[in-house]
């Protein structure tokens, strides 16, 4: 069922580059009122408060979302699955600076980046391993993931997507459902966590998954901290079971002060920067202009959420 085309309500913020692309693709921009149809939220959170405005405006019957994990809005998408809107992320739309930062993660991780940094004098020793020909593991079959696969072809990997639907991925050299993980992950050197964070793959990467690794593999998580254990994670990395991690999300997050991962072995952390500001803008107003589009001329939308999957 198509959403009901009328004038589009930008809030908390209207960024002027986002007002300009919606503007561009023939959407009329007005300050939220009653005959408001669509609506493009910017804040990364507040679930609550747009909980409040569907409610004052039931007529809204489109309603794009700032980013691509909906994890934060997890409970309002389930309460709104059938009152009829269209609901759209940005899935897909940061792949590209997501999957640089996993890659750059990897080779940091790999070359034994985070003992070397901290290095105080010359210290020489045959440390560090390279991925080309690497058996690489990718845990969700996303945007980023696909953008991953492009840019590991140069390192000439062997690759396995592992997903929830049991359909090939262009570019793996596998592709198994998320039922086999344990017996892909046994001869996995390099483990990359990309998929969306929903009730089913909360914790995916646990103390199993940890235990059938072989010795000295690397894990990379740059989608949500709450798809990997924390605590089993510390204690891969302690015992020497891990041969290292790089981190862009964790759980907590923050990571406090003090955490053990902050000085755990061959660790390497970044504060969910993968995709920054500046970097996220123009393509948050790219994904604006493609789904506004849609919106006035009844076509297909990009990145749209399923709602029953929850992402």
């Amino acid at each position: 069922m198509l959403p009901e085309a009328g004038p589009i309500a930008i809030v908390p913020e209207a960024d002027a580059a986002f007002v300009d692309a919606a503007t561009a693709a023939g959407g009329r921009i007005e300050p939220l009122s009653e005959e408001t149809r669509g609506l493009i939220w910017t804040s990364s959170s507040e679930a609550d408060r747009l909980e409040r405005i569907l409610a004052e405006h039931p007529a809204i019957s489109w309603v794009q979302l700032p980013w691509a994990g909906v994890d934060a809005f997890a409970d309002l998408l389930a309460r709104h699955r059938d009152d009829g809107r269209v609901w759209t992320s940005a899935k897909g739309a940061y792949a590209q600076p997501v999957a640089e930062h996993a890659l750059a993660l990897a080779l940091g991780v790999l070359r034994e980046f985070p003992r070397r940094v901290r290095a105080t004098r010359w210290e020489v020793d045959e440390r560090g391993r390279s991925l080309y020909g690497a058996d690489v593991v990718i845990v969700g079959a996303g945007g980023i993931a696909v953008e991953l696969l492009r840019l590991l072809a140069p390192f000439r990997v062997r690759t396995t997507v592992v997903r929830r639907a049991d359909a090939a991925v262009p570019g793996a050299n596998r592709t198994v459902t998320t039922d086999r993980l344990a017996d892909v992950l046994g001869t996995a050197e390099v483990v990359f966590v990309v998929a969306a964070l929903t009730q089913q793959t909360r914790g995916v990467i646990g103390a199993a998954e940890f235990a059938a690794l072989p010795g000295g593999a690397v894990l990379v998580n740059v989608a949500r901290g709450g798809l990997v254990d924390t605590d089993a994670l510390v204690a891969a990395l302690d015992e020497g079971r891990l041969g290292g991690a790089g981190l862009d999300v964790t759980d907590p997050e923050p990571l406090p002060t003090g955490h053990p991962l902050w000085n755990a072995p061959n660790c390497l952390l970044t504060p969910h920067v993968a995709d920054t500001e500046a970097m996220t803008v123009p393509l948050f107003a790219r994904r604006i202009a493609v789904n506004v589009g849609a919106f006035v001329g009844g076509t297909a939308f990009e990145g749209r959420i399923d709602l029953g999957a929850g992402y």
